[in-house]
């Protein structure tokens, strides 16, 4: 369950103020379908993070057992610094918007996650937890509390969000996850 807690919380966090609330944003001003668009965001979730998360477990499995700690705490701590440079507002390629708001939003969604944050956080929970299937779980969990709050409360949530403090609380999150890590090394030692 620690895998579960972990990833959805990682995740969650990892994605307030993330160029993928923004493009929730877009998609609602776009569409009516809310439910389509959540239904959208959690097809390409599970596949993203599936594949992220099967090539974390594979990475794992491949490296040496006393190198792994060491390597996904650096992991941890370059995603930590990575939280606390904000995203840009990439313009959102228009040719996917005549499919629909599922399919849009399915493809969108899945091609912004293509080497973003939560996208490598799941490579490296995955690399972390032995649980795949909870890390999956966690990580669409977590994408799924921080953009439905965005599809339904739109431009009255992103105001009131202070998005500088939640990138900091994301970055601390990551930073303990590596000292954590870091812990089980000199104490099975």
């Amino acid at each position: 369950m620690d895998a579960l807690f972990t990833s959805t919380l990682a995740v969650a966090v990892a994605e307030i103020g993330d160029k993928t609330q923004l493009l929730s944003l877009f998609l609602v001003a776009r569409y009516a379908q809310r439910s389509a668009i959540i239904m959208g965001i959690l097809v390409a979730t599970i596949l993203n993070h599936a594949l992220s998360a099967w090539f974390g477990a594979w990475v794992a499995a491949w490296i040496p057992a006393p190198w792994l700690p060491w390597i996904l705490a650096l992991s941890f701590v370059v995603i930590a610094l990575w939280l606390l440079i904000p995203d840009k507002d990439d313009s959102e390629d228009s040719r996917f918007l005549g499919m629909g708001a599922f399919m849009a939003t399915t493809v969108m969604f899945f091609l912004a996650e293509i080497g973003d944050k939560t996208q490598i956080a799941t490579v490296v929970l995955a690399a972390r937890f032995t649980e795949t299937f909870w890390v999956i779980v966690g990580t669409t969990l977590g994408m799924l509390l921080a953009n439905i709050p965005v599809i339904m409360a739109g431009h009255w949530l992103m105001d009131r969000l202070p998005l500088a403090t939640a990138r900091v609380c994301a970055s601390i999150l990551f930073a303990i996850m590596a000292a954590v890590t870091l812990s089980s090394v000199v104490w099975n030692s």
